[in-house]
């Protein structure tokens, strides 16, 4: 197995350090998939359990100059790691202003991460700062539990209110409660709720717009027939909710999230070049 990246674009190196910086707020450790034209980060906590799930896709095109990968086997061209998001972040903050920062797979005396980060010097020979940061190598046999998440038979899909405004209203409502009810409907109308034995508190969002395939893609079977004004809902961790608004440097130009009465909620959140879903299951 082998990989080797590099980027010299300063541009793509901060965007790509800002995704990292993302990831690691959602994820204490998470799954890397390298293919020849994606990188994936992947969290699967089992939904069941109560555990949230992620899926992150960018395409290496937008982000890398140089982009090299050899898999486990010519049939399955693809690498999985397991690491700490935090790690990569930290070695991606010294590279703020860095003439190149390059990253590949070594195997000293455990599989690491090597990111090398090329510093501009005032002497002709640059400075290099390199981090090696461990990787778990995670074998052929287990890639069947780093799917993507399939997207369940959602009752409601909606557009999200501008997630600034949605992140002050829920580190607000956190502070009153430990659970907060999102719901939504097909009308564009979506509320976060919560309600406690002292108080309840409620804050109602207007014509968001629901996506397309709400109405005309057959599949969703759910929302088929839906009464436009009836609301879906589930109860989640405000935490969960919240470690979600409070990863997201930029704002993204689609966000949506779709709810699956009393199950769970699935957020999307589309930025030009990387997409990010999250799902977070209801609490009974």
């Amino acid at each position: 197995m082998r990989f080797r990246a590099k980027i010299v674009d300063l541009a793509c190196l901060n965007h790509f350090s800002r995704v990292i910086n993302t990831i690691a707020r959602l994820a204490k450790t998470c799954t890397l998939r390298l293919t020849v034209s994606k990188l994936y980060f992947i969290l699967s906590d089992k939904v069941a359990n109560g555990g949230v799930s992620m899926w992150c896709e960018l395409c290496q095109g937008n982000f890398f100059d140089e982009f090299q990968m050899e898999g486990a086997a010519a049939e399955h061209n693809e690498i999985y790691l397991e690491l700490v998001p935090e790690n990569l972040s930290r070695a991606l903050k010294t590279a703020q202003n860095a003439k190149a920062v390059k990253i590949k797979l070594t195997n000293k005396h455990c599989p690491c991460l090597r990111v090398a980060v090329e510093l501009p010097s005032l002497s002709s020979s640059s400075r290099i700062v390199t981090h090696d940061i461990p990787v778990g190598v995670i074998p052929r046999r287990l890639w069947n539990d780093f799917r993507e998440p399939s997207v369940p038979d959602f009752d409601v899909s909606i557009y999200l209110p501008v997630l600034k405004t949605m992140k002050s209203v829920v580190e607000r409502m956190k502070n009153l409660s430990n659970v907060i009810v999102i719901e939504a409907n097909l009308n564009g109308e979506m509320n976060l709720k919560i309600e406690t034995d002292l108080v309840s508190v409620t804050t109602h969002f207007k014509d968001l717009g629901n996506p397309p395939w709400a109405s005309e893609d057959g599949c969703q079977s759910s929302a088929q027939g839906r009464d436009l004004e009836s609301m879906a809902e589930a109860r989640i961790d405000i935490k969960k909710l919240q470690q979600l608004l409070a990863g997201q440097q930029v704002n993204p130009t689609k966000a949506l999230c779709n709810i699956v009465s009393k199950r769970i909620v699935h957020f999307i959140l589309l930025h030009e070049d990387v997409s990010l879903q999250y799902f977070i299951p209801a609490l009974a």
